[in-house]
């Protein structure tokens, strides 16, 4: 293993400040970040990197490669909750099932930021249209996941949510963080090197103290939820590692067919790898009412995030380095 490269992100300040947040709450500090200052750091973020995605998207234009991306990226994100689910089922009823499944198929946009960061510190470019990948994956996982739990609810006896359509469309689509990407995206785009010249104290320079200050938050929050898990048992914390990891290997494959570079095949693993603990909560919330959140949302955020910010992302990159 090449030891230098977890080294780097072990020692990468924004993965620090997560380890921080964590300690905190074990030694039972009354260190607290508000809700308020929560949701504007993460709106800047999503800004910030959906703004610096379109500015990219402007240098590159739209080729073939990058609609082959997109397209691939789609796909991935549509596909993950089948096999998810079919694993799920063994252990878990219909509700519970689908909703995990549809959250190991969206994505987590921090994940991707801070993967982001990581290849800055280690010198590799990745293509800033990843930054619409990350948008349009998080969407189909949540349509995914809510058809399977209405097509196997029937067979269960289970009448289940009878949500509109309608409403759970837009609320996939058009949630505030897909709206914040695409948009700062657009505008990025739009305004080229003009835009970022005007705006890049503000989104280039403030980017990682941002991020370490909301991952310190994010250490808060995952180890409040590390006690939830406990119910779930060893079946749950292993799906929380192993399916993200076999779905990196998945996008990897994918990834050396359409012949994406280093930076871009490392992003589209860790996007595969991911999982939501923001969009998908709030949709499932909405569609599948009788699934647990005790369950799903400690899975994505005191497992899977933690692992990918710390071995995830040097691991995939290694494999990356070894294949390409």
């Amino acid at each position: 293993m090449q030891l230098d490269l977890f080294l780097s992100n072990l020692l990468n300040p924004p993965v620090l400040f997560f380890f921080l947040g964590m300690a905190a709450v074990l030694c039972r500090s009354d260190l607290e970040i508000p809700n308020a200052i929560t949701k504007a750091l993460s709106l800047y973020l999503l800004f910030a990197i959906g703004f610096k995605g379109g500015h990219a998207l402007n240098q590159s234009g739209l080729s073939v490669e990058v609609i082959v991306t997109l397209l691939t990226a789609i796909v991935l994100s549509a596909i993950v909750p089948f096999y998810a689910y079919w694993l799920l089922r063994r252990r878990l009823g219909v509700a519970d099932a689908a909703a995990i499944a549809a959250t190991y198929g969206s994505i987590s946009a921090v994940t991707f930021i801070t993967a982001s960061a990581y290849l800055d510190k280690v010198g590799v470019d990745y293509s800033g249209y990843l930054v619409a990948a990350m948008a349009l994956m998080e969407s189909p996982a949540i349509i995914i996941g809510v058809m399977l739990y209405r097509r196997y609810r029937d067979s269960t006896g289970d009448e289940g949510n009878t949500s509109d359509w309608g409403e759970l469309f837009r609320d996939a689509f058009f949630n505030g963080s897909v709206f914040l990407i695409l948009g700062s995206m657009v505008i990025g785009a739009l305004t080229g090197d003009k835009g970022m010249t005007a705006l890049k104290p503000f989104t280039v320079e403030l980017f990682t103290g941002v991020l370490c200050l909301f991952l310190l938050d994010m250490g808060l929050v995952a180890a409040r939820r590390l006690s939830d898990l406990l119910r779930g048992g060893w079946f749950l914390g292993g799906f929380s590692i192993l399916l993200p990891l076999f779905n990196a290997l998945l996008a990897v494959v994918l990834a050396a067919l359409i012949g994406l570079s280093e930076g871009d095949a490392l992003m589209l693993m860790v996007l595969a790898a991911s999982a939501s603990y923001i969009a998908v909560p709030a949709a499932m919330r909405l569609a599948i009412p009788d699934a647990n959140p005790s369950l799903y949302v400690p899975m994505s955020l005191a497992i899977t995030f933690p692992f990918n910010i710390t071995f995830g992302i040097p691991l995939y990159h290694m494999l990356v380095k070894t294949l390409w």
